[in-house]
């Protein structure tokens, strides 16, 4: 049983996080509500004694294919780069499949992008140099803070600076049905009248624009769980509409990458962040 519960979590870009704890250096709010619902809570890190310079923020979501996951699980290869870095950091929780079916997970994230936003001026975040970031169904949702408009009815637009995608879904119709169902996917989005029309609207790919974040995305080319393609295709309709978008092939890369990967990825995160204005002060 042991066995396959960590196949299954792999398998979502769940495999576990090597053991962190939050530095000395660095205050936590946890767990603070941003919205109505038991799940909808929000930790924030940041640096203690911070310069008075407003300092970039970083949006944090999950992965687990809308089905699992947990917050707690991103400290040590999410949360802490960002802190090193002087982010401060909002690692966000969301409503899962069986407390809510879609498209509450992307609603959820919009609310807490709105959140992070409100309180900028107390966390002493800039709200013009904020990120989004997360990995498989948590790409997903990052590029969906980034992406949606207000016509799509999710949520109120966050105007953030940039997405960081790993590995997300960005065509959800793709994984209900064909070579590329995925359990999780069918869990999430079930059977229903105007099921394929649902999917289009919690999909990125329906929402690419000119006037975007900029939008870098990271995927390896033997990926099981998100086809490689779903990064390659946002990519190239991101750039075929004039919009910033960059894309990292992780070679031989799967679904989720080990820690000294991790290492080496944030590398170029950085510099592509740095190379829009997005970095902390010195």
């Amino acid at each position: 049983m042991l066995i396959l519960l960590l196949c299954s979590l792999a398998a979502v870009g769940l495999a576990q996080a090597p053991a962190a704890k939050v530095p000395d250096n660095v205050e936590v709010d946890a767990n603070v509500a941003y919205a109505q619902y038991p799940e909808t809570r929000v930790d924030v890190y940041r640096q203690k004694g911070a310069a008075n310079a407003k300092r970039p923020g970083v949006l944090l979501i999950h992965g687990g294919g809308w089905v699992n996951g947990t917050k707690e699980a991103m400290l040590a290869n999410w949360v802490l780069p960002y802190l090193s870095k002087g982010f401060v950091v909002a690692n966000v929780e969301y409503r899962l499949a069986k407390a809510a079916k879609a498209p509450a997970a992307v609603e959820d994230v919009l609310a807490a992008g709105q959140w992070f936003l409100r309180n900028a001026a107390k966390y002493g975040v800039d709200r013009k140099r904020i990120v989004v970031s997360g990995g498989s169904a948590g790409g997903h949702l990052s590029l969906m803070v980034g992406l949606t408009p207000g016509s799509a009815k999710l949520g109120k637009p966050v105007p953030v600076a940039a997405v960081v995608n790993f590995y997300g879904i960005t065509d959800v119709g793709d994984q209900l049905s064909g070579t590329n169902m995925r359990k999780y996917a069918v869990e999430w989005l079930p059977e229903q009248n105007a099921r394929y029309e649902l999917a289009r609207r919690v999909s990125p790919m329906t929402y690419v624009r000119r006037k975007s974040p900029a939008v870098l995305t990271i995927h390896g080319d033997q990926d099981e769980t998100v086809p490689y393609e779903h990064g390659v295709q946002l990519t190239k309709a991101l750039r075929d509409a004039g919009a910033d978008a960059e894309m990292i092939t992780v070679e031989k890369g799967r679904h989720g990458f080990p820690a000294e990967k991790m290492k080496e990825l944030y590398v170029d995160i950085f510099k592509f962040l740095e190379r829009r204005g997005i970095k902390a002060a010195e």
